[in-house]
């Protein structure tokens, strides 16, 4: 107990920063993205694959964005000014999903939502191993991934008392969600001082091939690692979708993403932690059989008790292994091309995200939505022989 509130201590006050603007944001985001697959399907009319299409497009935007963003901030040797950009067109995206009238409009939304994350993410996670000692990356990276996520927890919380405070009335519910938004902006400019350029030497474009053949083997297998750990892993709107076929009333069907979030944000620090004194293969491996399990649950089951339990496990393995396949990209890239490193490894699993939502939405409408889950679980049990063979040296 003592050990672990002094590792707390030692992390650099800009860590908290950023995980609480990180928090802010995901408050914001998640009032709206809890319910938006509801607001989508029961107001707008769309279909499923149609959404899939649109999660996957959005969330493939912001990671594909994050790669030049990211070469930018290793270009500049400065992080907070891209990350104060991106965060604030995620804050001035919010208003207009209560303006939307079509699922037109909401594609642009979350684009330009998107967009947001993609240019504020991969100097933000740069900035965290700027400004912490190499040996409490793990933690560092667990701790703003935990503070990150009770925003994702609290975000659907605060959208249950919504619905049931205004009968379902999902704008009103967009707008307030502005709030958190237009705060995390302010948080981040008033309450982050960047430090002094962290590499002193001529600087050059981060995405020439001869600086992303320094990227060694290592880190290009972490990028490609991710990718299909992002395959097994589709949009989290299935979730939610799923639980609407549990007949849970629909104000309450966001607690599926609280149970999710709430998993995820206390697993995440702890996880992180562990990863500093032990073989993140074999961490990787572990996240890989939970998830297993929550994709044999969510497909055997369409049972309240069983939705939960399945979304839970959900929330464990992201604990598990996302802020560990950061860490694992901080550790393999060299200083001076992080951002770079962080950029492309989201790049590449944007395109996996894309081809998983679409590819989840067409099993979703052609076979059933269990085949969805059976299928994340396919891709899980090839992907963890695969480890279970390699020799684990990171």
């Amino acid at each position: 107990m003592v050990s672990r509130f002094s590792t707390l201590s030692r992390i650099p006050k800009g860590v908290w920063v950023v995980g609480g603007v990180s928090m802010l944001m995901d408050i914001s985001s998640e009032i709206i993205h809890s319910l938006l697959p509801l607001f989508m399907v029961t107001t707008l009319g769309a279909s499923v694959i149609f959404i899939g299409l649109i999660e996957g497009l959005a969330e493939a935007t912001a990671l594909i964005v994050k790669v030049f963003s990211g070469a930018i901030s290793d270009y500049l040797g400065k992080r907070k000014g891209l990350a104060l950009l991106g965060y604030g067109l995620g804050a001035a995206s919010k208003p207009l999903f209560a303006l939307a009238s079509s699922s037109g409009m909401i594609l642009g939304a979350r684009l330009i939502d998107r967009v947001g994350k993609g240019i504020r993410g991969a100097p933000r996670d740069a900035l965290v191993a700027d400004v912490t000692p190499p040996e409490l990356r793990g933690a560092a990276y667990g701790l703003r991934q935990s503070m990150d996520t009770i925003g994702a927890f609290l975000g659907p919380l605060l959208a249950v008392g919504m619905m049931l405070l205004w009968n379902d009335d999902f704008r009103t519910i967009f707008w307030i969600a502005v709030i958190p938004g237009v705060l995390a902006v302010a948080l981040l400019f008033f309450g982050l001082h960047e430090p002094a350029t962290p590499i002193a030497h001529k600087r050059t474009n981060p995405i020439k091939k001869e600086n992303l053949k320094r990227l060694g083997a290592s880190c290009w297998w972490v990028i490609g690692l991710g990718a299909v750990f992002t395959l097994a892993r589709f949009s989290e709107a299935f979730l939610v979708l799923r639980a609407q076929q549990a007949d849970i009333p629909l104000a309450l069907i966001p607690l599926v993403m609280v149970a999710m979030n709430l998993l995820y944000a206390f697993s995440a620090y702890p996880f992180g932690k562990l990863s500093d004194v032990m073989s993140h293969t074999r961490l990787l491996q572990w996240g890989l059989v939970v998830l297993i399990a929550a994709d044999i649950v969510l497909a055997l089951t369409t049972h309240w008790a069983g939705i939960i339990l399945g979304v839970a496990l959900w929330g464990i393995h992201m604990g598990m292994t996302q802020g560990l396949l950061t860490a694992m990209i901080a550790k393999t890239a060299p200083a001076d091309l992080r951002g770079t490193a962080f950029g492309l490894f989201s790049m590449v699993s944007g395109v996996a995200l894309l081809i998983a939502s679409l590819g989840a939405g067409i099993i979703w409408e052609v076979w059933g939505a269990e085949y969805t889950f059976y299928a994340g679980a396919a891709i899980c049990i090839v992907t963890l022989v695969y480890l279970l063979k390699r020799p684990a040296v990171l």
